[in-house]
């Protein structure tokens, strides 16, 4: 689904003209391309674009003026992504800006000489990049994945808000489609840690496995997993998922589990915990590496940006409508208690 919007307002046209003798601005076209979603909301109301578009008008690079945007989505379909890759190639942007593995490998496979600036989990671990430092080829960006072992810190959380859970739902989104034959690559090291952080805590994991980020796909994985009665829920870091965040809190409300996310959004949707990384820092360096790439950078020399800051959140309303009470040495550890 594309978009292309190239209308500004008559006081901004007004105001943009350059004056006699000044070069107009080069313009540019890069195209952004989401896993899930509303290609037109590109920007209207999400904190991770809305900074990543402020962050690129603080560096002169401003929609409607020298940039054109063209939004995509993959709706959710990740066996569309391969299509979906060659048409946004087709179009030949200056840079094409990607959320999530899935669809990086297929830009990737689409593409050796369009720059892709990413963001997702661990490109290593992908096999798209042998560096964080200088990842070489056409691809650059930044990282959620602060190292494998985020995933256990979230579990130990999760088991000191509930010591009696000894059966924990791991829910992920299979890992793409780029194996052979087309089919999905296996869970990567961030499960793997995962298996290792549930032994040292003596905890049964669950694999909670959706084919696909749409809400029937969702909802069919949770009415699945409720047979199995796990004690507690634990949510990977996809961006297929965050962009359903809402109905997955609904899901695991009505569920009545607790649960431990991947991003401060699902705690202010109404979730239980997060261990977060904060995505306006994330956006911001993306945006970096737009504007660089822009301006002659070539993407494999522009090291990949691991987050620094993590936060954690409580949200008290939440763990009140479980009927759960956490302990003060946990409520004390929390950057932020939600009322």
């Amino acid at each position: 689904m594309r978009r292309r919007d190239f209308a500004i307002g008559l006081l901004l046209a007004a105001t943009s003209r350059p004056v006699r003798g000044q070069e107009p601005a080069k313009q540019h076209r890069i195209a952004i391309v989401i896993p899930t979603g509303l290609a037109a909301g590109i920007g209207v109301g999400d904190r991770l674009w809305m900074a990543f578009f402020q962050e690129l008008r603080q560096l002169g690079d401003v929609e409607g003026l020298n940039l054109t945007v063209e939004r995509y989505s993959g709706e959710g379909r990740p066996e569309r992504y391969p299509d979906l890759a060659r048409e946004v190639v087709s179009g030949n942007p200056a840079v094409i800006v990607a959320a999530g593995n899935a669809f990086a490998r297929a830009a990737r496979a689409a593409t050796d000489t369009i720059p892709i600036v990413w963001i997702g989990g661990s490109l290593i671990r992908a096999g798209l990049v042998s560096s964080l430092a200088r990842p070489g080829g056409n691809i650059t960006g930044v990282t959620s994945d602060a190292g494998i072992e985020i995933s256990g810190k979230r579990l130990q959380i999760l088991k000191e808000a509930v010591p009696s859970a000894s059966k924990i739902a791991y829910l992920r989104i299979e890992q793409g489609w780029g194996g052979a034959g087309g089919q999905p690559l296996p869970a990567g090291a961030e499960q793997q840690q995962l298996d290792e952080a549930s032994r040292q805590l003596k905890i049964s994991l669950m694999d909670m496995v959706a084919r696909e980020a749409t809400p029937t796909e969702l909802r069919r994985v949770f009415a699945k997993t409720e047979q199995e009665h796990p004690d507690a829920i634990i949510v990977g870091p996809m961006g297929e998922l965050i962009a359903n965040r809402q109905l997955i809190v609904e899901l695991v409300e009505q569920s009545r589990l607790p649960a431990i996310y991947p991003w401060r959004e699902y705690a202010e949707a109404g979730g239980l915990m997060a261990y977060a990384g904060d995505f306006v820092e994330l956006a911001r360096r993306m945006a970096d590496d737009v504007h660089e790439i822009l301006n002659g950078a070539k993407p494999g020399d522009i090291p990949i940006y691991q987050p620094t800051k993590f936060e954690f959140l409580i949200n008290r309303k939440a763990a009140d409508e479980l009927g759960l009470t956490l302990p003060a040495t946990l409520l004390g550890r929390a950057d932020e208690v939600i009322e």
